[in-house]
């Protein structure tokens, strides 16, 4: 029986790097052409990159395998709230690569214990498979919260 999952994105491009402009779109429909260029993603222009994407996808994929190590303990979360931070560098030879993704992973899980949820997070990371994918260090900080939980969007109080 094959159980593989496949999930699919479709990306169109014109023009030259510098000038040019692409589109990206998933087959789910959650994205639909969206704008990505040069400026998009080293000059901060309004549009997504694949460093971004990248981001979305990791703290997506470890926020569920975050919430199945709980549940393997028995625990499940009032809330998760994880924020990846995808680094870009550039080599002594030019090239681009990615050193390092940050986590920052927050959470409210009721009649958890620090040691129960640093087990469930570090579990995750080795195990989400988008985690796995990725040839970069992903560095993490965990903090388990007690209600309400903050939101990590909502800026500093």
């Amino acid at each position: 029986m094959n159980t593989m999952k496949s999930r699919s994105a479709s990306v169109s491009w014109k023009g030259s790097l510098k000038d040019g402009g692409g589109k990206v779109s998933t087959e789910s429909g959650a994205l639909r052409n969206l704008s990505y260029a040069f400026n998009t993603r080293f000059d901060n222009e309004t549009g997504t990159n694949p460093e971004e994407l990248i981001s979305a996808a990791l703290a997506s994929c470890f926020t569920m395998a975050v919430s199945a190590e709980l549940q393997k303990q028995h625990l499940v979360a009032d809330a998760l709230e994880v924020e990846a931070t995808t680094y870009l560098d550039r080599s002594s030879t030019g090239a681009w690569f990615i050193p390092e993704i940050f986590l920052e992973v927050s959470g409210i899980v009721p009649g958890c214990n620090k040691a129960q949820f640093d087990k469930a997070t570090m579990n995750a990371k080795m195990n989400c498979p988008v985690s796995q994918l990725l040839n970069a260090d992903v560095t993490m900080e965990a903090h388990l919260m007690s209600p309400p939980l903050q939101s990590l969007d909502a800026g500093p109080v």
